[in-house]
């Protein structure tokens, strides 16, 4: 089950949201009954029905695999009450748990990988084949983000089990993220409040997230398929463009519209999860591009491995390379993807010494196509698993040994024209500016209103059109589930 699923958006949310709503009338009853020295949970029985909804979502694809995460939460629980209690053995409490999370982690995404690096330079090591747990990748990280923070008192332990396993298994997020740090998050686990400016705010970002997956990344993934999926010998220099310039806007639209939707449910539930993507192919460079691509994922491996190895007061080059290295790690078990983090390594490093210090003086459009060119190679390296296709491919890529242009691209950019020229549009900040220059030219008084009726006509626009293009679908999978 997906967000962009009819069953989901049908069946499961609004049943979701009916037992929600009548936990949330049985919490403000009890709350009316307490007296003002009984300090408890307004949140119970809420938090209860999320819960119990989190783990259906869970389990509807992989029932078996519930048990893993009820695991890895019982550890997680148990090292940070632990941590929180002993003065002496806190150190020793963090690092049993986070070599826990990380067997887990390890043992369910890498074994394979592991067993078949091996066996290619010759140590023979019989594969496990075990099969990848959805989302585990983003629950371990939410796992080591509460412990850290336990440990590091900027948040306070979760006493209670349930608490915890909210925290880990909320549904919004679970699957593909953003990765939310406890520390922004722990207060609202157990009182939170929602407004209407809120449920307002969150359907329309999660309409926004539906209409980015299913109108955009949806058909993107077709036009990318049919030119990177198929033999390379028929691919001309062209269509390797096109093909990857089509895959570059479908992961956007696929992860930028996920994170919208879970941000958007978010606040429904009273939830403020923090930003995963700020127009990342505005950049101007490509350290620029990763402070706006997958904001979570970044500020992780910042606060909780960059700093901790030294940062910029030591060994600066070497810990942005090892960082890069764990990044493309994280993105899948497989060594494009370690070659993938390892090129952005080199060149945000490189940037460092070189691009950053005189970007004032370098034109900005240049500065722009520059970051796009490195931008879009990347996404090559990162689409093809097996290296000898990765090498046709960028070898028609640079138009070496195939005919520069077909027919076939011609068809797939003018029949698909607008589709183009909406991701160019809507990959800007184009609300943003649409909100300035109306708080410019138009009253006061009229903004609200205007914004108002764009913001409906808008939501309900986007969730026609989703559903039509989303009735006989047959392609409709997230791609960051697979991490």
């Amino acid at each position: 089950m997906v967000f962009s699923d009819l069953f989901f958006l049908f069946v499961f949310l609004p049943s979701f949201f009916l037992i929600y709503i009548a936990a949330w009338g049985v919490d403000k009853m009890r709350a009316q009954n307490l007296t003002s020295s009984e300090c408890v949970s307004r949140t119970t029985w809420r938090n209860a029905a999320l819960i119990v909804f989190s783990l259906l979502f869970y389990a509807w694809g992989e029932p078996i695999y519930v048990f893993l995460m009820l695991g890895s939460v019982a550890v997680n629980y148990v090292a940070g009450l632990l941590i929180d209690r002993s003065h002496r053995h806190r150190r020793l409490a963090l690092a049993a748990g986070l070599c826990c999370n990380v067997a887990i982690l390890g043992t369910f995404k890498y074994a394979d990988f592991i067993a078949s690096s091996l066996s290619g330079i010759g140590v023979p090591v019989p594969a496990p084949h075990i099969a990848l747990p959805i989302g585990i990748s983003f629950y371990t990280f939410q796992s080591i983000s509460y412990l850290i923070d336990v440990y590091r008192r900027q948040a306070p332990v979760q006493k209670k089990f349930g608490g915890l396993l909210l925290y880990i298994s909320m549904f919004p997020q679970l699957i593909a993220g953003p990765i939310v740090r406890y520390d922004l998050v722990a207060r609202e686990i157990n009182d939170r409040h929602v407004t209407a400016a809120d449920l307002r705010e969150g359907v329309f970002r999660f309409l926004i997230g539906l209409g980015k997956k299913v109108i955009l990344a949806n058909q993107f993934s077709e036009i990318a398929g049919q030119f990177l999926d198929g033999p390379m010998k028929e691919l001309s220099t062209t269509g390797a463009w096109l093909g990857i310039l089509a895959f570059t806007f479908q992961i956007f639209f696929d992860f930028s519209g996920y994170s919208d939707m879970a941000i958007g449910l978010g606040r429904c539930l009273g939830f403020h999860f923090a930003e995963n993507f700020r127009h990342p192919y505005c950049c101007r460079s490509i350290t620029e591009f990763w402070r706006r691509w997958h904001i979570s994922l970044g500020s992780f491996f910042r606060d909780y491995v960059y700093i901790p190895m030294g940062g910029n007061r030591r060994h600066q080059a070497l810990n942005i390379l090892a960082v890069w290295f764990l990044t493309g790690l994280w993105h899948g078990a497989s060594w494009n993807f370690v070659l993938w983090g390892l090129y952005f390594g080199i060149i945000v490093t490189l940037e460092k010494y070189t691009l950053l210090r005189v970007a004032d003086r370098v034109p900005r459009v240049l500065l722009h196509l520059y970051s796009l060119l490195l931008v879009v190679v990347g996404w090559g390296i990162f689409y093809f698993e097996d290296f000898s296709r990765m090498g046709e491919f960028f070898s028609v890529f640079t138009g070496h040994g195939a005919p520069f242009h077909d027919f076939t691209v011609e068809s797939a950019f003018f029949s698909n024209f607008w589709l183009w020229v909406t991701a160019v549009v809507f990959s800007m900040p184009v609300y943003d500016t649409i909100t300035r220059l109306a708080g410019k030219w138009c009253p006061a008084s009229c903004i609200g209103f205007l914004a108002l009726t764009v913001r409906l006509l808008l939501s309900i626009a986007l969730l026609a059109l989703s559903v039509s293009l989303l009735v006989g679908a047959t392609n409709n999978a997230f791609i960051y589930t697979r991490f």
